[in-house]
């Protein structure tokens, strides 16, 4: 299925093929693309690049289509990996992380840091970080497969 191109987000580079990929729901999966192009929110003379998963609904493009700043696509990966990191040594824990320190990491960025904590606010955070934990442990295959890929291209691009 072809992206479109006549929508405020302008794909420059695509790969339409994603539902093909897309995790568990690979080749059922609504999300048919993803795209880096000129983001929606653009002002004249101001460009931002922005990543987009393009979701159709077997009818129409959905309006649940993500777009998201290349940055945050970045920072998400970065939580991803410091959250697996962090699971992978949970189970010495005995609520799989310790009540008197959620804090898990303070992650330099621009001059700050971005904080990686698990929620005390989710009054069933014991529960779901069980469930969490399964569900990283269910699709190990899938994330390792794409976390060995992400580590050689940055290797292959001098990170």
């Amino acid at each position: 299925m072809k992206i479109p191109t006549t929508l405020k987000h302008k794909p420059v580079i695509v790969s339409e093929d994603y539902s093909n990929v897309d995790g568990r729901q690979a080749y059922e999966s609504d999300a048919k693309g993803l795209s880096l192009g000129l983001a929606q929110w653009n002002e004249r003379g101001k460009v931002d690049i922005s990543a987009k998963v393009w979701r159709h609904t077997g009818e129409r493009w959905s309006r649940q289509s993500e777009e998201l700043p290349l940055h945050r696509v970045l920072d998400l990966a970065i939580l991803i990996c410091r959250s697996k990191q962090f699971m992978d040594e949970a189970y010495r824990l005995d609520d799989l992380y310790d009540p008197a320190n959620p804090l898990l990491d303070r992650i330099g960025l621009q001059g700050d840091a971005m904080s990686v904590a698990v929620c005390t606010d989710n009054e069933m955070i014991k529960e779901d970080l069980k469930l969490f934990q399964q569900a990283l442990a269910d699709d190990g295959e899938l994330i390792g497969e794409r976390l060995r890929t992400l580590a050689r291209l940055l290797k292959e691009m001098g990170y």
